[in-house]
C-alpha cells in the first residue's frame, strides 16, 4: 500500500457508511487484552478483512475486528488487535488506523499492550502507565511522508504522552485501589524474545519494560494532534541473572488475568472524559 490522503478518506468513508459516527476515543488492546471490547454498548463490530485498505491482523490470539460504540456517554472506536512491523507489515500499514481514526473524529487514543518486565520491582500481571519509550524498532512510519496533508515532518516527541490522561488514569486507578506503577517502554523488532545480554543491554537504556508494538502509533499520534495514554501489563519477569523459558501461551494467560482490572480502569477513565 502507498499511503496517500485519498486511502485515508475512502477507509474513513467506508466506517461511516457502517455506522462509524463521530467517535473520539480511539482504543487500541493489546496481546491477550481485550475485555474492554464488552463494555462497549450499541456495538458495531467489523472485521478488519472486509475494510478497505486496511491491514489483516496474523497473529492468532488477535481477534482482528474494529468496533464501534459507546462507553457511557462516549462515542467510541476500538482495534481488537493491532498491526506489528514483525508480521511482515510496512509502518505506514501499522499505524494507517491511527490516521483513518483522526479522520473519523478521534481526538484520544488508549493502548494497551503485553510487555516483559525489565525492572526487577514488577511482577507478572502488573499494570505499568508508559511515562516514555525508547524507539528501537528499525523503521520510522513517518518516513518519506513529504504531504503536508499527513502532519508536520518532524514531529516534537518531548512529551509523547499526555500529561492530562496520565493524571486521569492514575487518579481512577487510586479510586478503584489499582496499584499502577510508572515505567519507560522500549520496542523492538521481535518476534523473538530476548537474550540474557539483550535485557542488560535493554536495562542499561533506561528501559524499564520491552515490548513489539505502541511506539509507532503513538508517533503517528503525536504528528496528527491525537492525545495518547498507554498501559502496559507486564507478562513476564526478565531478570538476566534468574531467566526462566516463557512461552506466548503463558505470556496469554498472565495478560488475561489482569485485563479485567485493566478494562475496568479504562472505562472509568473513558466516562470521565
Amino acid at each position: 500500500m502507498i499511503l496517500t490522503p485519498e486511502i485515508v478518506t475512502q477507509t474513513a468513508t467506508f466506517l461511516k457508511k457502517t455506522g462509524f459516527h463521530h467517535p473520539t476515543v480511539g482504543i487500541i488492546m493489546g496481546t491477550g487484552l481485550g475485555a474492554l471490547a464488552e463494555k462497549i454498548d450499541a456495538g458495531v463490530s467489523v472485521p478488519y478483512s472486509v475494510i478497505p485498505n486496511f491491514p489483516e491482523a496474523t497473529v492468532e490470539f488477535h481477534k482482528g475486528n474494529l468496533i464501534y460504540g459507546k462507553i457511557g456517554d462516549t462515542n467510541v472506536i476500538a482495534m481488537q488487535g493491532r498491526f506489528h512491523y514483525y508480521e511482515g507489515y510496512s509502518m505506514q500499514q501499522i499505524t494507517f488506523p491511527i490516521r483513518v481514526m483522526k479522520e473519523l473524529g478521534v481526538k484520544y487514543l488508549f493502548l494497551s499492550n503485553a510487555a516483559g518486565g525489565m525492572n526487577l520491582s514488577y511482577r507478572k500481571g502488573d499494570l505499568v502507565l508508559l511515562e516514555d519509550h525508547i524507539n528501537l524498532l528499525p523503521d520510522n512510519p513517518l518516513r518519506g511522508l513529504s504531504n503536508p496533508a499527513f502532519g508536520q515532518r518532524f514531529v516534537d516527541m518531548s512529551e509523547p504522552y499526555d500529561k492530562k490522561l496520565m493524571q486521569l488514569i492514575e487518579g481512577n486507578a487510586a479510586s478503584q485501589n489499582i496499584i499502577i506503577k510508572k515505567g519507560i517502554y522500549v520496542s523492538v523488532m521481535g518476534p523473538n524474545l530476548e537474550t540474557k545480554a539483550e535485557y542488560r543491554w535493554l536495562r542499561s537504556t533506561g528501559a524499564d519494560m520491552v515490548g513489539m508494538s505502541t511506539v509507532p502509533e503513538v508517533i503517528v499520534a503525536n504528528q496528527i494532534g491525537i492525545k495518547c495514554a498507554a498501559i502496559s501489563v507486564i507478562t513476564d519477569e526478565c531478570d538476566p541473572d534468574n531467566l526462566k523459558p516463557v512461552n506466548i501461551a503463558e505470556i496469554i494467560e498472565v495478560a488475561g488475568k489482569s485485563d479485567k482490572v485493566l478494562s475496568n480502569l479504562l472505562e472509568a477513565v473513558i466516562k470521565e472524559l
